[in-house]
């Protein structure tokens, strides 16, 4: 018998943020608190996976959310990658130093 697995669509984007249909439940993921897709593309906002039922991966930007993530932002502090490099580019070493923020393994 082949697992059942239930669908993510993106079903509508704007200037604030997108909502995603996971199953029978549509979330919202504003871009101020899930700041990876704030310069994606359409094409990489709507290409999304969802391969366990608790899991959503966005191939084209290595981002990987757990749906609870997206439910309960508070409870998970999110801090990108990508922001911390700028915030170090920006205002230099504060209270960590940029040669240890984690490196993408091939």
């Amino acid at each position: 018998m082949a697992p059942t697995t239930s669908t993510a669509e993106v079903t509508h984007i704007s200037k604030h943020g997108f909502w995603l249909l996971v199953g029978d439940e549509e979330l919202h993921l504003p871009f101020e608190q899930f700041p990876w897709f704030r310069q994606a593309t359409i094409e990489q906002i709507t290409t999304v996976e969802h391969p366990t039922t608790n899991h959503l991966y966005w191939p084209s930007l290595d981002v990987d959310l757990a749906i609870d993530s997206i439910r309960r932002p508070a409870d998970f502090p999110l801090i990108a990658r990508r922001e911390q490099q700028r915030i170090v580019e920006l205002f230099g070493k504060l209270e960590w130093d940029a040669g240890t923020l984690p490196r993408n393994q091939p």
